[in-house]
């Protein structure tokens, strides 16, 4: 079995870890929860977004798949 020697004057590694239950928990309650996208085109192809001034057009595929433009 072959040893590694150690440098002393290298920098230690450090794991990083996730953060705790109840930070994970603050942040998770400040986020609200994902709209289903029926929710949002209700039943229709296309739907007008205005944002800030601006209108974008949020529009449904045949193969499911969602194209937001401006």
């Amino acid at each position: 079995m072959r040893s590694t020697p150690t440098n002393p004057a290298a920098p230690a590694r450090t794991r990083r870890t996730a953060p705790p239950a109840a930070q994970q928990t603050a942040a998770a309650s400040q986020t609200p929860p994902p709209l289903p996208s029926g929710q949002l085109l209700q039943g229709r192809k296309i739907v007008e977004i205005e944002h800030n001034g601006a209108i974008y057009r949020l529009q449904a595929t045949r193969l499911g798949k969602l194209i937001l433009t401006k």
